[in-house]
C-alpha cells in the first residue's frame, strides 16, 4: 500500500514540477529572492536562504524523479520484449539485454554496429548503381 501511494505521489509530483506552473513559481521564488537583496545588503545569510532552498528541492526531486523513471524504464523494456517476442525471426536474445554482462552486451552492440554498416555501404552502392527516378528524368536522352 506504501509503495504505491509513493509511486501515486512522485508520479504527480513529478509531472507537476515539470510544468509551466513549477516554472513560473520558482521563477517568481528566485525574482523575489533577487529584489531582496538589497534590503538585506546581499549578505551572506541571504545568499544561503536561496543556496538551502534549492540544495533541499534538487536532493528531493532526484529521487523522485529516479522512482518515476524507474517504472518507465520498466513498462518500456516490457514492452520491446512483447514485440520482440512476437516478431517472427527476431534475435531472441535480445530479450532481457538489461540484465546480462556487460561484456556480453558489449559484443552485441559490435554485432549491430557491423550489421548497420553492412547495411550502409549496400545501400551506398545501390544509390551509385541505380540513380533516382527525378535525377533520370532531368538528363537529356
Amino acid at each position: 500500500m506504501k509503495k504505491r501511494s509513493f509511486g501515486h505521489f512522485a508520479a504527480v509530483a513529478a509531472r507537476a514540477s515539470g510544468s509551466l506552473g513549477a516554472f513560473v513559481a520558482a521563477l517568481g521564488v528566485v525574482v523575489v529572492w533577487a529584489g531582496s537583496g538589497p534590503l538585506f545588503k546581499f549578505n551572506d545569510t541571504w545568499q544561503l536562504v536561496i543556496n538551502t532552498g534549492t540544495t533541499i528541492v534538487t536532493f528531493l526531486m532526484v529521487f523522485l524523479i529516479q522512482h518515476t523513471q524507474n517504472g518507465d524504464t520498466a513498462a518500456l523494456h516490457i514492452k520491446l520484449d512483447e514485440l520482440i517476442r512476437v516478431t517472427k525471426d527476431a534475435n531472441q536474445e535480445l530479450l532481457n539485454l538489461e540484465s546480462m554482462e556487460p561484456a556480453h552486451l558489449e559484443e552485441i552492440r559490435q554485432r549491430y554496429e557491423s550489421l548497420a554498416k553492412t547495411a550502409a555501404d549496400i545501400k551506398s552502392k545501390k544509390e551509385r548503381c541505380m540513380p533516382c527516378r527525378e535525377d533520370a528524368l532531368l538528363e537529356p536522352e
